[in-house]
């Protein structure tokens, strides 16, 4: 089993496509471990897009994901990490197939209404910036043939 990190960007909060990244989550056989609805700041901004400091489009990235509420999200399942990135699509929404997220819902590389870590170094970096121990939830899911007795 592994725990991934997604998170619906502002644009993706601000679009109303929370319930959508959530439902397509849950719909793969994935459990949320922990949730949250923040507002990044500028310290925890600077750790997530440590990779990119210097970058020309780093301001850019600090600047967009600052500007508004974001849902973090820690997400558990065989293979989650991979699984996620293909659920997710290509950064570049002109590159992602019909189906993902962003090749359904994406506008521009810019507004690409998701991140989702692509690696288990990643993961773990994002998901300890975003959240602590007492965070996550742990829950078996029921299996859908399941009848309440």
């Amino acid at each position: 089993m592994q725990t991934t990190f997604l998170m619906v960007k502002p644009d993706g909060v601000q679009r109303g496509l929370v319930g959508e990244v959530i439902s397509r989550v849950e719909e793969r056989g994935l459990r949320i471990t922990a949730l949250k609805m923040l507002t990044v700041d500028q310290k925890m901004a600077e750790e997530h897009y440590a990779e990119h400091e210097g970058k020309d489009f780093y301001q850019g990235l600090i600047e967009y994901i600052t500007s508004g509420p974001v849902v973090a999200m820690a997400v558990k399942g065989e293979d989650a990490i991979s699984g996620v990135r293909d659920m997710v699509g290509e950064t570049d929404p002109k590159e992602a197939s019909p189906g993902t997220i962003r090749g359904d819902y994406a506008m521009d590389i810019g507004r690409n209404i998701v991140h989702a870590a692509d690696s288990p170094e990643s993961a773990e970096r994002e998901l300890d910036i975003f959240f602590a121990d007492p965070d996550y939830q742990e829950y078996d899911r029921i299996e859908e043939d399941w009848v309440y007795e």
